[in-house]
Parts: structure tokens; C-alpha cells; sequence
């Protein structure tokens, strides 16, 4: 098996891409089509474990190897205009990006969470361009990933790479007035649960503001208006989303067809969230591409028990009290239109906003999840990702 897999994989991967290709289409009003299609269905491809599932049954690797070895993507050229540092702090990786440039006063420190559904991703090549556009002392954590690393290990890993370096201020020249927090999608739940934490502790500087791109925030509806009308849409299909959560927890996705259906979800739980997570918050503008009302679900207390962990605060921070809520500060908050978390990210500046905390929104009317993935690699980025790096860097230099 060994010497017949560097012929087997290729063959394999090129056939289940081109298959893909020619079966699949993109929504209207996408960015970019012509160059979406190739570019989104080969990583579409990749992200759906077709070819890692065949491999793990074949012997020769797991379905996660391939996706991590995929996407961990180019390495980036050696940027002469940063000082780059790794270190390891609590066994946890951490690189740290500086401008090379004298400092004229402290900079701002921006602590970054990678996305990744807790379980593939890498150190992140857009914090070179936040820490050079920004002249922000830039640290990117490598929390170790689950299923090796189960849940909540990522939180605790996010955690004690946020308390370093916020005791450490003073090593890296950082304003303790200028602190940023941030991530994006899985990255961005991280960066939402640790400064929920931090209001615990009067010892340390307060966060300046939280910057959240195209988060997920709860698992107590799966079928929110974004579920429906995005459901098959690269880079994070409604499916994927609950069976990265099976990975994530480490759990065999044995009743998936169920959480789908949001079997897993208490009556008395659905009732005491409904003015939090609901499709009727959402804007009927965000309606207009369709939505039919899902018939109730059935509550399956089986299917409750073997997930139960995604309707805590830790995974699902959408659900905090108003008394947390209404603590946390200025936010930055990135929605695209072709996401199925658009929605999470839209409730939570709901009620960020109606417990008064002040909310930048930037929505991204023909971007997809994970657009960032492709920021910086040429004719293979796009627009819409170019534009939100973009906001994100006005809003930062603002602060």
C-alpha cells in the first residue's frame, strides 16, 4: 500500500475534484464566478473529506491528515520588514509578528485565533499584514488541535496564550490601553469565549475591542436562514458544520442527521433562548434568497447527551447572560452573505447592541466562509477578501 499511494492519492484527489467540478454549482451573485468555481470547489473538495475518507479506509492516512497537509498552503516569503519570533508558552506555539521599524510610542498588541473548526489551520499569514499596515505587534496562536487535543483544550490553549502576553506587555513595547482581540470563524468563537473570561479579572488591562470574522457562536439552530439558503455553499456546507462538530468533540458523528434537525435542543431550553437565537431577529433583508420555517423538532434526549457540550457557554457564547454581554467591549464584527454561520455573527451584534456596546458591522455582500483563506496569493485571492482586510485595517488604525 505504501508504494502504490504516491501514484493512488494524486489520482484520487484529481478524481474526486474534477467530479465535484462538473456536478456542483455557485450561487448567483458570488464573487467572481469563472475564477470561484475551480478555486472554491478544489478546497470545497478538500474540506468535504472525500478523498481523506476513502485514504482512511484504505490504511493510509486519516481523514484530517490530508485536509492539514492541504491547507496549511504555501509558507509565505521571509518579510524583511517584521521581526518574527516563535516561542512556545504552555506547550502551546505562538509566533509573534513586530514591525522592524523604531517604534515612535507602544504599539497596539492584537492577539490572533486561526480558524479551522478547532481541528486543521495554521498559523495565520494575515497577521504580517495587520501587523505592518497596522504598526501592531501581531501574536498568532497555534492552539493544539482536536481530535489529538480534545475540546476545550483549544480554549484553555487560547487562554493562557492571551494571559502571557498580556503579562508581558511591556517586553514588546504594547499599549495595556490598546489590546485586541481576534479570529476567525472557529478562531472568532475563541476570541468571543476569552473575552467573556476576562471580565473575571481585574488584574489585567481591558480589552479594547474584540474583532470577530464570520464567527460561529452558537449550536442551538441549524437551521437559521443562513443554514437554509447557504447549505451547499463553499468553503462550509450546512453537513460540515455539524460534523466538524463531531471531530471536535471527538465523537463518532453516529446521530449527525439528528443534531441537524436540532433534535439535541431542550423545549425548556428553546424557549429560555428564544429572544437570543431565533430567525425572526433576523433582518427580512436576510430573508429575500428564501427561508420556510422548520416544522418543531423532536427532542431526542440520546442525541442531547452525545453533544450536549455545544449548547454551554464555552462553545456557544451566543447564549451568555445580558449581565456578560452588556461588560464586553467595542466590537468588529465581519459577516459574508454565501456563509451558514452569517447569521450567528448577526444575532450576536444584535445583542451586543441592545445591551450597548458599540458594534463596527462590515458585511460582505459577495463573500463565503473562509474567504481569508485565500488573501494574499495573488490571482487566487479575491476582491471581497482584499476589501475586508481592508476594513479591518481602517478599523484597527481607529482604535
Amino acid at each position: 500500500m505504501f508504494f502504490i499511494s504516491p501514484v493512488l492519492i494524486p489520482a484520487l484527489f484529481l478524481g474526486v475534484v474534477l467530479y465535484g467540478f462538473f456536478n456542483s454549482e455557485l450561487p448567483p451573485g458570488i464573487e467572481q464566478p469563472l475564477k470561484n468555481k475551480p478555486t472554491l470547489l478544489l478546497f470545497f473538495q478538500i474540506l468535504s473529506f472525500q478523498q481523506g475518507k476513502i485514504l482512511e479506509k484504505l490504511g493510509i492516512c486519516n481523514d484530517l491528515t490530508i485536509l492539514r497537509v492541504a491547507l496549511d498552503g504555501i509558507p509565505p516569503w521571509r518579510d524583511y520588514k517584521l521581526l518574527i519570533k516563535d516561542l512556545t508558552v504552555y506547550e502551546v506555539p505562538l509566533r509573534i509578528y513586530q514591525p522592524k521599524s523604531p517604534p515612535t510610542g507602544k504599539r497596539r498588541g492584537i492577539l490572533y485565533f486561526h480558524g479551522g473548526a478547532g481541528t486543521f489551520g495554521s498559523i495565520s499569514k494575515v497577521c504580517r499584514y495587520m501587523a505592518k499596515k497596522c504598526n501592531s505587534v501581531v501574536v498568532s496562536v497555534g492552539y493544539r488541535l482536536a481530535p489529538e487535543h480534545p475540546y476545550p483544550g483549544q480554549y484553555f490553549d487560547c487562554l493562557n496564550a492571551t494571559l502571557y502576553f498580556m503579562r508581558n506587555l511591556e517586553e514588546y513595547h504594547v499599549d495595556p490601553g490598546l489590546i485586541i482581540i481576534s479570529g476567525d470563524s472557529c478562531g472568532a468563537n475563541f476570541a468571543t469565549v476569552i473575552c467573556q473570561i476576562l471580565l473575571n479579572d481585574r488584574d489585567l488591562p481591558k480589552v479594547r475591542a474584540q474583532v470577530l470574522l464570520y464567527p460561529g457562536l452558537q449550536g442551538l439552530d441549524f437551521h437559521l436562514p443562513s443554514y437554509q439558503q447557504n447549505a451547499s455553499v463553499p468553503l462550509l456546507s450546512q453537513k460540515m458544520v455539524i460534523y466538524f462538530c463531531f471531530r471536535y468533540l471527538n465523537r463518532k458523528p453516529t446521530v449527525w442527521k439528528n443534531v441537524l434537525q436540532n433534535c439535541h435542543v431542550p423545549e425548556s431550553m428553546r424557549q429560555k433562548y428564544k429572544n437570543w437565537v431565533s430567525a425572526d431577529l433576523i433582518p427580512d433583508e436576510f430573508k429575500i434568497r428564501g427561508y420556510i420555517p422548520p416544522k418543531p423538532a423532536s427532542y431526542k434526549p440520546e442525541v442531547h447527551e452525545a453533544v450536549k457540550e455545544i449548547l454551554g457557554i464555552t462553545f456557544s457564547p451566543l447564549l451568555a447572560e445580558d449581565s456578560i454581554i452588556c461588560q464586553l467591549p467595542e466590537s468588529y464584527i465581519v459577516t459574508c452573505e454565501f456563509d451558514v454561520l452569517r447569521d450567528d455573527g448577526l444575532l450576536y451584534k444584535k445583542r451586543l447592541e441592545d445591551n450597548g456596546v458599540q458594534v463596527t458591522w462590515y458585511h460582505s455582500e459577495n463573500g463565503f466562509h473562509g474567504i481569508l483563506a485565500f488573501f494574499g496569493y495573488g490571482i487566487f485571492s479575491f476582491l471581497s477578501g482584499n476589501k475586508i482586510m481592508d476594513s479591518i485595517v481602517n478599523y484597527i488604525n481607529s482604535l
